[in-house]
């Protein structure tokens, strides 16, 4: 399975993975799946530290190898699909997050509910 991390469980992931269900801890410690963290969570980590709404001092890029996990860049699909979503979602980090998993084919792991009405293939967190 090849799955995309919401950016609040990759956060989990790192600093209280017991936190996740058990499919969601299950899923993204098997070795055959293929586990994603986009840029977009990069950036959204990125922005949300610079404001002070988070502290997140190690290199985002480095831990996400460290983990692993493949990284995921934003294509000009991906930016097209994000904007011509439905308003399900006005966030625009994860409205990017659900275009890649819809282009992509991916599994998003996610506790947020809105993603549901996108119609994605879902693994809840």
């Amino acid at each position: 399975m090849r799955i995309l991390l919401d950016t609040h469980v990759f956060l989990w992931w790192l600093d209280r993975p017991r936190g996740l269900s058990a499919d969601a801890q299950e899923a993204l410690a098997a070795p055959e799946n293929i586990i994603l963290v986009s840029v977009a969570s990069a950036w959204e980590l990125a922005i949300k530290g610079a404001i002070g709404h988070l502290k997140f001092p190690v290199n985002v890029e480095a831990t996400i190898d460290r983990c692993g996990f493949q990284k995921l860049g934003i294509s000009f699909a991906h930016a097209a699909r994000a904007g011509n979503l439905p308003r399900h979602h006005r966030d625009p980090f994860d409205r990017m997050l659900i275009a890649q998993a819809q282009s992509e084919g991916l599994t998003l792991v996610t506790r947020d509910r809105a993603f549901s009405d996108y119609g994605i293939s879902l693994l809840q967190a």
